[in-house]
C-alpha cells in the first residue's frame, strides 16, 4: 500500500493446496507422477466409470498427520469424507471428495520471520484432505480446450490460515515456511511451478477504527511466491482506491494476470453454500487410533525451524545459510557430514549453497543423487584453507573433475591437474621483485597509498606463475617489498 493509505489495514487469509508426493493417487492405484504424457496415469476409477468405488490411500493419512503434528495441530480421531458438488469439465465425477465438517487437523500455527525482525505465529484454521481435479488446457488462438486427467484424484492437503496476515511480505514469508516444512518432512516437493504448491488468497481491507472486516475477495491459483506478493499488493491498492471514492467492494473471485500485474473478476461469490456438501456414501468414517498417531509422532525428527536454530548455534552459521540448508533433511545430513572432517563450517555452507546447489539445479536432482562424497568436499576445503589450492581453481577445475570421476582421490587429481600452488617463498619473492622492476612508476604510486594497484600487481604475478601461486603469500611479500 502507499503511505497515504496507511489508515487502512489489509486482512489476508491464505488457502494453500499441497500436492502430496505419494506413489499413487488418493483413492486408486494410478501413478501420482508429474510430467507424464496426457491421460496416461488414469484408470476407470479416476475417470469415474459407473460402479467403481474409491479405496483410501493410507500413506495420505500418514503424511497428513505428520504435517499436522509439525504445525502443532489437534489431530482428529475420526474423520469423514464429503462430496463437494460442482460441475466442471476436468472433474469427471461431477463432485470432489474432500473434508467439510471433520478436517484431519484443526488449529496449529507456523512461525514466520518478519522483515522488521522477530517471529510471528500465523495460526491455522484447519488442514484437510481432498482430491485434485484434472487440468484444462486452453491453446492460444484455438477455439477448444483439451482435458488431461492425469492430475484427477491426486491427493492434496489444503492448509487454511486464519484471516490474520497483514501484508504481502507476511504472506510470501508464510508460503516460504510452508514450502520448507513440506520438503523437510518429505510430504511434498513443494514445487510451485509444477503445481505441487498452489495458493488462493482471500483479501479485504478495513479502516483501523473499524471492528468489522471488509468484503472478502478471493484470488485463485497463484503459482509462485512472486505472484502471490504482487497480486496481494495490487488487490490491496485496488480495494483502497474504490473505498476512497466511496464505492463498495463486491465479494467475488478474481484471477491474477502476471503479464500486466493486475487482477480481474471471474465470478461473484454466492452468499449461500452452493456446493451441497454431504458425507460420501462410498467411504466409511476413518478412525485414527492413538497408536497410529503416536507411531508417526515417534518417527518424526526435529522440524526445520529447530534445525535452523541448531545450525546457527552449533556451527555458527548466518541465519540465511541455516535457513537454506534446513530446507531439506538430506541436505542437513550432507552438511553435517562435511563438517565432520573440516572446522571451516562457513566454507562448507558456501560450497553447498554455491557449486553443489548449482550442480543439483542444473541436473534437476536432489542431494541424494550428488556423486561426490561429503568427505571429499571437506578435503577440498582443507586444501584451500592451508593455501595449497585457490577456491577459483577448486571450483572451476577440481570440482568438475571429481564430478566426472567421483571415485578418484582428491590429492591424486590435484597432481594430475597440476593445480597445487607454489608455496616456495624464495620463488614467490623473486617473482614479486621482477614485477616491481617492470612497473616502477606503479610501484611508487602503490607505496604512496594508491591501493587500487594491488589488483594489477597480483594479476601480473599470477600471469608469470601460470596461476600456480598462493595469493595470500604473494600479496604479503608484495607489500613487504614495496615498503
Amino acid at each position: 500500500m502507499k503511505q497515504t493509505d496507511s489508515e487502512y489495514i489489509p486482512v489476508i487469509g491464505l488457502e494453500v493446496h499441497i500436492q502430496l508426493n505419494t506413489k499413487s493417487k488418493l483413492f486408486c492405484d494410478d501413478f501420482n507422477e508429474f510430467g507424464s504424457a496426457p491421460n496416461t496415469n488414469v484408470s476407470i476409477i479416476s475417470l469415474a466409470h459407473p460402479g467403481t468405488l474409491p479405496v483410501l490411500n493410507r500413506a495420505v493419512l500418514e503424511k497428513a498427520v505428520k504435517l499436522g503434528k509439525a504445525c502443532h495441530c489437534d489431530i482428529a480421531t475420526e474423520i469423514i469424507f464429503d462430496r463437494k458438488n460442482y460441475f466442471y469439465p476436468d472433474l469427471p465425477k461431477g463432485y470432489q471428495i474432500t473434508q467439510d465438517r471433520t478436517p484431519v487437523c484443526r488449529g496449529g500455527y507456523i512461525p514466520v520471520k518478519l522483515k522488521s525482525g522477530g517471529v510471528r505465529e500465523i495460526t491455522l484454521t484447519k488442514i484437510h484432505i481432498e482430491e485434485d481435479a484434472g487440468k484444462s488446457i486452453h491453446e492460444e488462438g484455438g477455439d477448444e480446450s483439451l482435458l488431461d486427467f492425469n492430475r484427477a484424484g491426486v491427493p492434496l492437503l489444503e492448509m487454511v490460515t486464519d484471516p490474520m496476515i497483514n501484508s504481502s511480505d507476511e504472506a510470501s514469508a508464510f508460503l516460504y515456511e510452508v514450502r520448507r516444512l513440506v520438503r523437510y518432512l518429505d510430504v511434498s516437493d513443494g514445487n510451485m511451478e509444477e503445481g505441487s504448491l498452489r495458493c488462493d488468497a482471500n483479501i479485504s481491507v478495513k479502516k483501523a477504527s473499524d471492528s468489522v472486516l471488509g468484503s472478502k475477495v478471493e484470488i485463485k491459483n497463484l503459482n509462485s511466491m512472486k505472484n502471490v506478493q504482487k497480486a496481494i499488493e495490487y488487490e490491496i491498492e485496488r480495494q483502497v482506491h474504490h473505498l476512497e471514492k466511496g464505492e463498495s467492494i463486491p465479494s467475488e473471485t478474481r484471477m491474477y494476470n502476471a503479464g500486466n500485474g493486475k487482477t480481474y473478476g471471474l465470478r461473484n461469490k454466492e452468499t449461500l453454500n452452493d456446493y451441497r456438501y454431504f458425507p460420501d456414501p462410498d467411504l466409511s468414517p476413518v478412525r485414527l487410533s492413538a497408536e497410529f498417531i503416536g507411531k508417526i509422532t515417534e518417527e518424526m525428527t526435529e522440524n526445520p525451524w529447530e534445525i535452523e536454530l541448531q545450525l546457527e548455534k552449533d556451527f555458527n552459521l548466518p541465519e540465511y545459510d541455516a535457513s537454506v540448508i534446513s530446507e531439506n533433511k538430506q541436505l542437513v545430513t550432507f552438511y553435517k557430514e562435511i563438517c565432520k572432517s573440516t572446522l571451516n563450517f562457513k566454507a562448507a555452507s558456501n560450497w553447498i549453497m554455491g557449486p553443489i546447489k548449482s550442480y543439483l539445479n542444473t541436473n534437476k536432482m536432489d542431494i541424494e543423487g550428488f556423486p561426490i562424497e561429503a568427505r571429499k568436499i571437506s578435503e577440498i576445503i582443507n586444501l584451500i584453507d592451508t593455501d595449497k589450492l585457490s577456491f577459483s581453481e577448486a571450483n572451476k577445475l577440481l570440482f568438475p573433475a571429481l564430478i566426472k570421476d567421483p571415485q578418484s582421490n582428491v590429492t591424486d587429481l590435484l597432481g594430475k591437474l597440476n593445480l597445487e600452488e607454489s608455496s616456495n617463498d624464495g620463488e614467490i619473492r623473486k617473482l614479486v621483485r621482477q614485477v616491481i622492476e617492470e612497473f616502477p612508476r606503479e610501484a611508487a604510486e602503490l607505496k604512496n597509498g594508491k591501493t587500487k594497484l594491488i589488483g594489477m600487481f597480483m594479476g601480473q604475478l599470477m600471469r608469470k606463475a601460470g596461476g600456480k601461486l598462493n595469493p595470500k603469500v604473494a600479496k604479503e611479500f608484495l607489500m613487504e617489498e614495496i615498503g
